[in-house]
Order: C-alpha cells, then sequence, then structure tokens
C-alpha cells in the first residue's frame, strides 16, 4: 500500500472515530438538557449562627435536586432556646417577589434582612437593612409592600416598600405584639411562628404559638397598618403556621397536633370551621397545593396530607415518612413536587407529588451549613 492511500485510509477511519465520538456526546448533552427543566428551581436558606447563606438548586427529570448557587447574605441566622431541628422555629423566613425579581432572606442573628436579586437560578446581593427589631424570623410580600416578622423580645411587625427592587422601611408600619419575652429553655415555642399576607393584601395575619392567639391587622392602600390588631384567642391550640385557602379561608398547622381551619371575618375575628388531630408530635409547618395542605411533624418524622372542603371541613388523607425533624415546605409552581427540609441532617427531601396528593420521595439531599436551618422557596 503506497504512503498516499495508507493517509487516506488513517484520515478516514479519524473521521469516522471523531464522528463518533461527536455523536455520543450530543447525545449525551442531548439527554442531561431534556432531564432538566430551568423553570424548576428552589431557593433555600442555612440560617446559619456563623453567617447565613441562600443556596440554588434545579430539579432534573428524576426528581432530583442539584446545586447551582451559594450566596452570603451578609448576615447571621440564629437558634432560639431550646430549639433543636428548628432553630428559627418559623414559617416562611424566605420570600420572593416576582414583581421585583428579588429573594428576601432573614437574618436572625444579624437583626436585618437582605435583598438577593434573582437572575434564573442565580442570586446576587443586593442590600442588607435592619429589620426594625430582634430575631427576624419571617417575611411576607405582596405587591410592592413586605412585612417581617420580629421574634424576639416580645415580637413586632415592620413593613417595608420595595422600590426599585430594594427596601425602604415603611413610615407607620411598626407595631409591637406585646408577647411573651421569656428566653429561657421554652423560647422557642413562645415566639410568634409566622406572619402573611391574606390573598388580597387587605389582613396581616400573625400566629404566636404558645401564646395561643391569632393576630390580625388591617393593612391600608399604601401598606401602612390601621391600628391595633385584633386578637382571637385559640387556647388550648398552638399556632404556629398558616397558608390561605379559598373565600377567605385560614388553614393553621398546630404544634399541639392538629390542623384546624378557620374564617376570617371582615372585622378580623378569626372563626373556628374545623379542626382534625394528625396523632403526630410537632404539627408546625403547612404548605397548601389547591384542595390539599401538607403538615410536617417535627417530632414524628412525617409529612401529614389533608383535603380542605368548600366549607372549611378537613379530610385526613394519610401520611408519609421523612427524614428526621422535617420543618419547612414548598410546593413547585406546577404543583407537582413538594420540597421539605429536614433539620436534624440539614437536608432537602423531595418528593413527586400523585394526582390523588399522595407523595413519592424522588431525592434526598444534604444542603451544606444547615442543620436546624429553615427557609425554603421554589418561585
Amino acid at each position: 500500500m503506497s504512503s498516499t492511500t495508507r493517509r487516506t485510509a488513517l484520515t478516514a477511519a479519524l473521521v469516522t472515530t471523531l464522528a463518533a465520538a461527536s455523536a455520543l456526546m450530543c447525545a449525551g448533552t442531548a439527554s442531561a438538557t431534556a432531564d432538566r427543566d430551568p423553570h424548576d428551581i428552589v431557593y433555600v436558606q442555612t440560617a446559619s449562627p456563623g453567617g447565613n447563606h441562600v443556596l440554588s438548586y434545579q430539579r432534573d427529570g428524576a426528581g432530583v435536586l442539584h446545586q447551582v448557587a451559594d450566596v452570603a447574605t451578609g448576615g447571621k441566622g440564629g437558634q432560639l432556646n431550646g430549639s433543636q431541628v428548628d432553630h428559627l422555629a418559623s414559617q416562611g423566613s424566605l420570600a420572593f417577589d416576582p414583581a421585583a425579581g428579588i429573594v428576601i432572606a432573614t437574618n436572625a442573628g444579624s437583626g436585618t434582612v437582605s435583598v438577593l436579586a434573582v437572575d434564573g437560578p442565580l442570586l446576587t446581593l443586593r442590600q442588607s437593612v435592619p429589620s426594625g427589631g430582634a430575631f427576624p424570623a419571617s417575611v411576607t410580600v405582596h405587591g410592592d409592600t413586605a412585612y417581617v416578622l420580629n421574634s424576639a423580645d416580645g415580637g413586632s411587625v415592620q413593613g417595608f416598600r420595595i422600590e426599585h427592587g430594594r427596601l425602604a422601611p415603611l413610615p407607620g408600619s411598626h407595631a409591637a405584639l406585646g408577647l411573651s419575652t421569656d428566653t429561657g429553655e421554652q423560647q422557642f415555642v413562645k415566639t410568634p411562628g409566622q406572619v402573611a399576607f391574606t390573598d388580597n393584601g387587605a389582613k396581616l395575619v400573625v400566629t404566636t404559638k404558645a401564646n395561643g392567639s391569632v393576630k390580625v391587622f388591617d393593612v391600608a392602600h399604601d401598606g401602612t397598618l390601621r391600628g391595633a390588631a385584633t386578637t382571637t384567642d385559640q387556647a388550648p391550640g398552638v399556632p404556629f403556621a398558616v397558608v390561605t385557602h379559598s373565600d377567605g379561608r385560614l388553614v393553621f398547622a398546630d404544634a399541639s397536633g392538629r390542623v384546624t381551619s378557620a374564617t376570617l371575618w371582615t372585622d378580623d375575628r378569626v372563626a373556628p370551621a374545623a379542626a382534625v388531630a394528625t396523632d403526630q408530635m410537632a404539627t408546625c409547618w403547612i404548605a397548601r397545593n389547591r384542595d390539599t395542605v401538607y403538615v410536617t411533624n417535627a417530632g414524628s418524622d412525617s409529612i401529614s396530607r389533608f383535603r380542605v372542603g368548600a366549607d372549611g371541613s378537613l379530610t385526613a388523607l394519610g401520611r408519609t415518612s421523612t427524614g428526621a425533624g422535617p420543618t419547612d415546605m414548598t410546593v413547585s409552581p406546577a404543583g407537582d413536587y413538594l420540597y421539605a427540609q429536614t433539620g436534624k441532617e440539614g437536608n432537602i427531601e423531595t418528593f413527586r407529588i400523585h394526582a390523588d396528593g399522595s407523595l413519592k420521595r424522588t431525592s434526598t439531599i444534604t444542603v451544606p451549613g444547615a442543620v436546624g436551618g429553615e427557609g425554603i422557596i421554589a418561585p
């Protein structure tokens, strides 16, 4: 065989090999791209006393989360006395404002809140401002207004105007709650649990846990508060967290081991509609997916689910086992996945939601530095 013929044969073989390799690479890339939906994003807060971070994750087609970014908030997390798997002992310590394109994080140990600009799964620290009180642990957003719940020193709420993706304190929006100031071993059950807007933004709801009440503020069109809160006694209940439902309905996770539904009247009274026991311990966090609510039972390592009827009735649908110490949760925008933090190990557990509301775990991942951490959203 001549040298020219040999060169031609080698060249042909090389082209064939490269083409085959290229085909395999392209096939692998196409498969990875097909398995990853860029809209299935989850943000989670570590709330670590050593330095708070917000991490972003993307979910692939198999229901597994993959870390994309890790951003320091510029503040510190905190830990209430007596807390174990839930250092903030609150729901909603992380919030998303889609209009402004920002995530708001509470820095409980620094008395500040941070604003992070959103670019898909990526986050950039934009601002950090005083929270207007001690131990900020919950935040809620409606329109161009945000309210922060400060849990320590008897509790308070502070409003902020959202302007150009930044927070500005709102005059006339601060209110003390006058709750327990106990800092002993039971501090974590005596601080307020959550602040939440109603769907129309006209009311601000605060759960008070072992203080045994729900407080409701009227909110003016400019975002300020119309006077003092109306307090509805819930004792012997321990209202920890709340979600809104249709027609002014509220549904509470009650740490005494039950789920309760109630009607919020125009005069700010909270009237009970139904209550069902979970038969589990530390029923504290709640998430809604259409007419189904999920509650985490931190003391029993489980998630219970309930159907909420148009009349406020509650029907138990069963429960699913989790890792140790399940706390805060969030549901994907499409309603097809639920993400739950398990505070004992600092994990996130991902569950596929079936048509009947039942759950199937698809993955468990560990969030760096998030043991005892709380705060999770899926925008």
